[in-house]
């Protein structure tokens, strides 16, 4: 698994890391590095699990990477395969805050493909998979993301459909959802149900619920979260872009605490960009969560 290109920056990190715990032998330290698959999973002590979910009344798929730090629930695209984040990089691109115990990353498989990309089964059925779903995060893994980790703040984090998930969650349930990092995000959830409109897909969709916040749900929302959005100008972004700053507008229209990042027209609705994004804006969030734990 080479390191080379946009890891760079990323490799003279890790190197140093590694070399300074005796993981990777001195002289690989000043060049470029190729780490099997499995000497890579080893040291980020990569995990999978197939463990029951009572929420979904089935098993769930997980990789779990890293032995301590801030804990972050990530969420796949479209596909919802809980190994996306390893197949393509996202485990390499951290691997030097997950041996140091900086971070601890939570990848479970979602239902995005039965839910919203490739349904079989009528709206109000899909939804109700969405709902478990989602007290499947907050109910079950977030409870023991904060066990395992120690940390009473856990951060989301998703790429295109996954940041659909990212921004209901850290919106519906921000005492669960802390820090909730958005990335090429399509947010009206509409699009994916053929114009069909009920309670259901309002509350699925942030595009539409947020302008409507108030009283004590919204001063809950402005007092536990932070929703950062992320999109790129270039290929492919078109209704994501549009969608990414119509929520960013939503969301500073009733306060809630937010970061519309806008990259430029060369980035791309691709994993080589999204790679660079997460590790920029999850240093980002590490940075102040340790901030405000010190400041408690």
């Amino acid at each position: 698994m080479a390191i080379r290109g946009e890891h760079a920056v990323i490799l003279s990190a890790m190197s140093a890391t590694l070399t300074a715990t005796g993981l990777l032998p001195a002289r690989h330290a000043t060049r470029s590095i190729t780490m099997p698959s499995a000497q890579l999973s080893a040291l980020v002590q990569a995990r999978h699990e197939f463990r029951h979910s009572p929420a979904m009344g089935k098993n769930v798929h997980m990789w779990t990477y890293g032995h301590a730090g801030v804990p972050v629930i990530a969420f796949p695209t479209a596909g919802g395969y809980a190994h996306e984040w390893d197949h393509h990089g996202v485990v390499e691109a951290l691997a030097d805050w997950l041996v140091q115990g900086k971070v601890r990353l939570y990848c479970p498989e979602s239902n995005a493909a039965a839910v919203w990309i490739h349904p079989t089964t009528s709206v109000a059925d899909r939804l109700q998979q969405l709902r478990s779903y989602e007290q499947f995060i907050v109910d079950e893994l977030v409870p023991r993301a904060r066990y395992e980790t120690g940390f009473a703040h856990v951060v989301a984090m998703g790429c295109s459909v996954g940041a659909l998930y990212t921004a209901n969650l850290a919106l519906k349930y921000p005492e669960a959802i802390r820090r909730a990092v958005c990335l090429s995000g399509r947010y009206q959830a509409g699009y994916f149900v053929d114009g069909h409109y009920d309670d259901d897909v309002y509350y699925s969709d942030p595009s539409s619920f947020v302008w409507n916040l108030h009283g004590r749900t919204l001063r809950n929302i402005q007092h536990n979260t932070h929703v950062t959005l992320v999109c790129g100008q270039g290929a492919h972004e078109g209704r994501c872009l549009a969608e990414t700053k119509h929520l960013a507008q939503a969301l500073a229209k009733v306060g809630v605490p937010h970061w519309l990042d806008l990259w430029g027209s060369d980035v791309s609705h691709e994993w080589v960009w999204w790679r660079r994004q997460i590790r920029f804006h999850l240093g980002v969030a590490m940075s102040t969560l340790e901030r405000q734990r010190l400041a408690a």
